[in-house]
């Protein structure tokens, strides 16, 4: 049985289903993907015409990505051609409506164009106006993501055109106002469908570089087409997300590119970015000279008038005779000296006096004042033939008791004779 009259139902209904003992026919898959191109909706795209034939009635494009290294060969009408007022030509910027064909017969694949129109300047502007207040709404451009810029670059990272008169240019300023600067120069496309992706690859190794203070995109003036690259949103989100300080120094004062916003400052040429990157060495050294003056200046005036305050202090009295300050005192000091060694003697005759008034009034109430009267002390003989109990009644010495009497000049021994008449008192 041929392949058309295989009943479709015993056929793998996907392409997962079949194997080699089960295939489908090419037909089918002809088929198939013919359905599915034609369910595809057709697409505005853009582009660049980069080749154009007419052969009757159709023309056949090539149209390449305005920022990458991709075609797409398309055909068209030439009655939709003729619709527009402008012809156009090889390198015109277009927008158009794609719609995808297959063909079964010989299984190619055919982008049609449905309608085209080319881009014009107040389209570029149109849109470059679109993305910018887009990116701004995004805080891109915010003052607070502006990073500062050193004050005396060491080296500096220069993206420009091969050979180009803004490579000249900023680094024979910079090398005049500062002649020890470094550069770093990348050198990449700064127009045309490979510009973006260079300046981006050139941008992301600068900023790797750890020795890079900061980085330059510069180059000359040009068409908006020229100068279309800079505006590029993937070009301003990585300039955004650069953690090195970048300066945009593309084209003349006149241009806007959207680089100028995200960029943390802006030159308005690349003669104007290498002046305001390094500082001119001669005016520093004048500012150096200056402010050397001027502390000299200051320094002598401070000298000067510390020195008057001098003389100032000098003349006065006290100083000009100083022994006279330092001979008062000393009277001052001599006459405390005579004062506090006359309070002294005062206080210790005084001191002496008392001692002696209570030294005699202690020896007025001595018992040795007593026994100097005639009195004497009679006491007991204790077993070591020592007094010590003091008699007060003749109870207390019977007869024969061993007696110990002191008397003014000494001590002797007697014995009592017992009981005598009691004396009164």
């Amino acid at each position: 049985m041929s392949a058309e009259a295989t009943p479709e139902s015993t056929l793998p209904g996907t392409a997962a289903e079949t194997s080699p003992e089960n295939p489908w026919p090419l037909q089918l898959l002809s088929r198939k993907l013919k359905a599915h191109i034609e369910r595809a909706p057709a697409a505005w795209i853009e582009g660049q015409v980069i080749e154009m034939n007419r052969r009757g009635g159709n023309a056949f494009l090539t149209l390449r990505d305005v920022d990458a290294e991709i075609s797409l060969p398309a055909s068209v009408w030439s009655t939709v051609l003729d619709r527009q007022k402008i012809p156009l030509e090889r390198g015109s910027r277009v927008v158009a409506l794609v719609k995808a064909d297959f063909w079964v017969k010989t299984g190619r694949l055919n982008m049609s164009v449905k309608d085209i129109r080319p881009v014009g300047l107040g389209d570029l502007l149109v849109r470059i106006e679109r993305l910018r207040q887009a990116l701004a709404a995004e805080g891109l451009f915010a003052d607070s993501r502006k990073r500062k810029l050193p004050l005396l670059p060491h080296r500096i990272g220069l993206i420009t055109g091969r050979d180009s008169d803004a490579k000249k240019d900023v680094m024979r300023n910079a090398a005049l106002r500062w002649p020890a600067v470094e550069f770093d120069v990348r050198e990449v496309a700064v127009q045309g469908n490979t510009a973006v992706s260079q300046i981006i690859a050139a941008l992301k190794k600068l900023d790797a570089d750890p020795h890079v203070d900061v980085i330059v995109l510069a180059r000359g003036g040009g068409a908006l087409e020229d100068l279309l690259p800079f505006s590029n949103e993937d070009l301003i989100r990585a300039v955004s997300a650069a953690t090195t300080p970048v300066v945009s120094a593309i084209g003349h004062e006149a241009d806007r590119p959207i680089l100028d916003d995200v960029a943390d400052l802006r030159a308005s040429t690349p003669t104007d970015a290498a002046k305001r990157i390094v500082p001119d060495v001669a005016e520093e050294l004048a500012m150096v000279r200056q402010a050397r003056d001027h502390l000299r200046r200051g320094i002598s005036r401070m000298v000067d008038r510390e020195t008057d305050r001098l003389h100032s202090l000098q003349s006065r009295p006290v100083l000009a005779s100083p022994a006279t300050m330092v001979d008062a005192r000393a009277e001052d000091i001599h006459r405390l000296q005579r004062r506090t060694h006359s309070a002294v003697s005062t206080a210790v005759v005084r001191a002496l006096d008392q001692v002696q008034h209570l030294r005699a009034q202690v020896r007025a109430l001595s018992p040795q004042k007593t026994l100097d009267r005639g009195y004497a002390v009679v006491q007991l003989v204790g077993e070591d033939q020592a007094g010590h109990h003091v008699v007060s009644s003749p109870d207390e010495a019977p007869d024969g008791t061993e007696l110990a009497i002191r008397v003014a000049h000494g001590r002797f021994r007697a014995a009592s004779s017992g009981h005598g008449e009691l004396v009164e008192p």
